[in-house]
C-alpha cells in the first residue's frame, strides 16, 4: 500500500515506523509548508491540528485520495460533502463518495485498547440507567504540546454518557464534567468515575506511548484499501 503522511511530526514518525514494519511504501511526507504532492498514494493519514485537518481533507480528496484522519478539536461534520454520504459509527466518521467508495475515516482516537474501552464505557452507562446514585466525571490527562482540551477522546466518551442518560445533557459545555490536565510527555491517559455515597467504580485506559494509536491508524487505511 503506498500511502501519503499529511503531518510529519512526532505521530507521523511513528506511522511512518509502524508502517513500513507492516511491509508499506511511503510516498509523500507533508509538513506545514510542504508542496501539498500526494504522489498518486493510495490513502493518506493525517494526524496534524484542529485549525488545518478540514483544508487537508479536501485537498487529498481533490487530488482522488481517501483520508485516514486521526486529527481531534474539529468534527468531520463541518465538512461539507455534496452528494457524498456522511455516516456515524460509533467513535468514528465515515464519509462515502456516490459510488460507496470510502474516502474518510475519522476517529477521535485510533488505539485497539482505547475503542475495546470505549466499549466498556458504553456497557457501564448503560447499566447505570437504573442506577441514578451514581455520578460520573471524566479527567483526561495529556502531553504539554497538546491542542485541543478536553481531548476528542474524552468528548467521545462524554458522549457515550450522555447517549444513555440523556439527564446529563446540559452541563457545563453541554456536556458531563471533564478535567483536562497538561503536564509533561504524558501519551494519554483516561478516567471515567461514577462516585456515589456507598461506592466508586473508575475505569482508566492509559497509553504508554503514541505506537498504539499509529498501529490502529494503519490497521483502518489497510482495512479501507
Amino acid at each position: 500500500m503506498k500511502i501519503a503522511l499529511i503531518g510529519y511530526g512526532k505521530m507521523g514518525h511513528m506511522i511512518e515506523e509502524v508502517a513500513l514494519e507492516r511491509g508499506h511504501e511511503i510516498v509523500a511526507r507533508i509538513d506545514m509548508d510542504d508542496a501539498f504532492d500526494l504522489n498518486d498514494a493510495d490513502v493518506a493519514i493525517e494526524f496534524t491540528t484542529p485549525l488545518t485537518a478540514k483544508d487537508n481533507i479536501l485537498r487529498a480528496w481533490a487530488q482522488g485520495v481517501p483520508v485516514i484522519s486521526g486529527s481531534t478539536g474539529w468534527r468531520p461534520e463541518e465538512l461539507e460533502v455534496g452528494d457524498w454520504k456522511l455516516e456515524i459509527e460509533g467513535s468514528r466518521v465515515v464519509v462515502k463518495d456516490e459510488a460507496g467508495k470510502v474516502m474518510l475515516i475519522w476517529s477521535s482516537n485510533f488505539s485497539v485498547g482505547v475503542n475495546i474501552f470505549f466499549d466498556v464505557n458504553k456497557f457501564l452507562a448503560e447499566k447505570m440507567q437504573h442506577q441514578p446514585q451514581y455520578t460520573p466525571s471524566i479527567t483526561e490527562t495529556h502531553h504539554i504540546h497538546k491542542l485541543d482540551k478536553p481531548s476528542g477522546t474524552a468528548k467521545t466518551l462524554a458522549e457515550q454518557i450522555e447517549n444513555e442518560l440523556p439527564s446529563l445533557q446540559g452541563g457545563a459545555g453541554g456536556r458531563l464534567p471533564i478535567e483536562s490536565i497538561r503536564e509533561g510527555e504524558v501519551p494519554g491517559t483516561h478516567e471515567v468515575k461514577w462516585d456515589s455515597e456507598e461506592d466508586t467504580i473508575v475505569i482508566t485506559h492509559i497509553a504508554k506511548g503514541r505506537r498504539g494509536f499509529a498501529l490502529g491508524a494503519v490497521l483502518a487505511a489497510e482495512n479501507l484499501i
